[in-house]
């Protein structure tokens, strides 16, 4: 008996159907990043110069100033407390306003995700790959506070090796925070409730400027589910020396990840798609 090949369902191409057999293709994934790379080439000045400058701003106004009144937190130089926090806050920036922005312009001005869905490329691949380009981007602007902070007195340690992959988990959560912002609002002027209303209380009760441990006990329980936070604390015992092994912010920020990555991808799917 000879074997025959079942037909596809009618409307549906054998295409699509093969596209969905592999979910994540490194090539798709790949394709998009290299062209965001290329992309990047011609902005990279104005962006990285303000990735670095924002948190260093905020570093020298708070570690500077207010470190002439308070002298020490926690057993550390304030200007060094509030440098190793500035990793998160330049993390955050870097990531979820690239992405709210970038995604939005790219979407609904540009179309530039209509001509890559033409390719052979879905939606998660798509998103998937943004992502990962800011999320590797963010992680290394992370560094840029550490490195101000070092000419303050910070002294260097091996530890610090291990910011830039704490920096990256948390800038891919933040990116797809970020593009799901953006596939959810219909204006880009509504970007401002999302900036007032969540990530400037996300910054500002991270652990960055003042120890978490003095607010009240129902702030410093919200502090838990706050990624911001759990950055904060990776990097100040990466810096510092690890007195045991935090699994916990690991895993929140690990959670949050994949979190939004995936609710980014799924509404990205309905925005683009449906």
């Amino acid at each position: 008996m000879s074997a025959t090949t079942a037909a596809p369902p009618a409307g549906r191409p054998v295409g699509r159907l093969r596209r969905r057999l592999h979910r994540l293709e490194p090539a798709a994934i790949t394709g998009v990043m290299s062209r965001d790379v290329t992309n990047f080439k011609t902005f990279w000045k104005t962006t990285t110069f303000s990735s670095i400058l924002d948190p260093t701003i905020y570093l020298l106004a708070f570690g500077l100033g207010l470190g002439t009144i308070v002298a020490a937190v926690q057993g550390m130089e304030y200007v060094q407390y509030v440098g190793t926090g500035m990793v998160a806050t330049a993390i955050l920036f870097s990531a979820v306003f690239s992405a709210m922005y970038g995604v939005f312009i790219k979407h609904r001005f540009q179309h530039t995700y209509d001509a890559i869905l033409a390719a052979p490329v879905d939606v998660e691949e798509l998103v998937t790959a943004e992502i990962v380009w800011l999320g590797l981007r963010a992680g290394l602007y992370g560094a840029a506070p550490l490195l101000v902070t070092m000419l303050f007195g910070l002294d260097p340690s091996l530890g610090m090796l291990l910011v830039p992959p704490i920096g990256a988990v948390t800038a891919f959560g933040f990116a797809g925070l970020g593009v799901l912002a953006a596939a959810l609002v219909s204006k880009i002027d509504h970007f401002s409730y999302i900036q007032s209303a969540l990530i400037t209380p996300l910054f500002l009760v991270s652990g960055t400027f003042f120890p978490i441990d003095e607010l009240p006990q129902g702030a410093q329980i919200a502090s838990n589910f706050n990624p911001l936070y759990h950055c904060v604390e990776l990097v100040r015992h990466a810096v510092f020396g690890f007195e045991s092994v935090d699994l916990f912010h690991i895993v929140v920020l690990v959670a949050f990840a994949l979190l939004s990555w995936r609710l980014a991808i799924w509404r990205m799917e309905k925005r683009l798609i449906d």
